[in-house]
């Protein structure tokens, strides 16, 4: 498999694993939803709404005045949207606030690392008025991973706002010492601690969670434009050591990120029926009750073994 065209944002590891541009379709990704495996088909756990969430679609980015954008080199990108609808900063996500695309794939024989790469937009529906940069509170991207002997879920997540209040910094899951009650709201929900850092974990006035940290680095405004009508194509490439597992690299635009020594995300119990798992995910969250949106055009996803150059 080869990468897209624009390939010149991308510095794939040597041995491409899926190369998703969305124009003939949305290539494997689609929306999160609940395991419903109870009687009359109910949702395996309600501690979080997660039947409410936004949809994932094919999309052309047209807007009402701007037209059409299209993608980065062709005609369409996958658009994540939340509905209207939001929570306070230090409250769980509100049913409707989120959105989230995943790609169900399972690891290569031997892979050492792995690199997931794309180009993003984002931007608020442009249904009033005024200039809305401070509706979305976060994006960001996770790997669902599982080995032998854990499950983990390493990302980053970007913090554009919390409660209206600008924060333009960067996050990454990191190790949580929360037993799993507490993981769950205070409910014995089946969720190990760790597990879904984008949705569990009690949170604080600016959006962080036991299991999230600050990377440490100045804020990091992007490109959101002038109107909410106008979208720039921004990189993004994030790399795990799966031997290790720990973060190997994170870089979005121009810049590059250090995280500590010894980085790495919860490392909990695997789960059953799901071992070799390797599902990325992206993610939106709205910080006001109005609709925000992300646009992914392409995803690149690529590995090493051990020994490649």
């Amino acid at each position: 498999m080869t990468a897209p065209a624009y390939s010149g944002y991308f510095e794939p590891l040597p041995r491409i694993l899926a190369a998703d541009d969305f124009d003939h379709g949305p290539s494997g990704w689609l929306d999160l939803r609940p395991n419903f495996v109870r009687p009359g088909f109910a949702v395996h756990d309600d501690t979080v709404d997660l039947q409410h969430w936004g949809s994932v679609m094919i999309s052309s980015a047209t807007f009402p005045f701007a037209g059409s954008h299209g993608s980065a080199t062709g005609i369409y990108s996958l658009k994540l949207a939340t509905r209207g609808a939001a929570a306070a900063a230090d409250q769980p996500p509100a049913g409707g606030s989120m959105s989230l695309a995943i790609k169900r794939l399972s690891r290569p024989a031997e892979a050492r690392l792995l690199r997931v790469e794309g180009l993003f937009a984002y931007t608020t529906d442009q249904d009033r008025p005024g200039f809305a940069i401070d509706a979305m509170r976060a994006f960001g991207l996770m790997i669902d991973l599982q080995d032998d002997d854990h499950r983990f879920m390493p990302g980053v997540r970007y913090v554009n706002a919390a409660d209206g209040e600008p924060v333009r910094r960067w996050q990454f899951y990191s190790r949580t010492d929360a037993d799993d009650r507490a993981w769950n709201y205070g409910r014995p929900g089946w969720h190990r601690a760790g597990i879904d850092p984008q949705w569990f974990g009690i949170r604080e006035p600016d959006g962080s969670t036991a299991a999230t940290t600050w990377l440490d680095a100045d804020p990091q405004p992007l490109i959101y434009n002038e109107t909410d009508d106008k979208i720039n194509w921004m990189p993004l490439s994030l790399t795990i050591d799966l031997a290790e597992r720990r973060y190997a690299g994170f870089r979005c635009g121009p810049r590059s990120y250090t995280f500590p020594p010894g980085a790495g995300p919860t490392l909990a119990d695997p789960y059953a029926n799901i071992g070799q798992l390797i599902n990325p995910v992206f993610f939106v969250e709205a910080d006001t009750d109005r609709r925000v949106n992300l646009y992914l055009d392409s995803v690149l996803i690529s590995y090493a073994r051990e020994g490649d150059h």
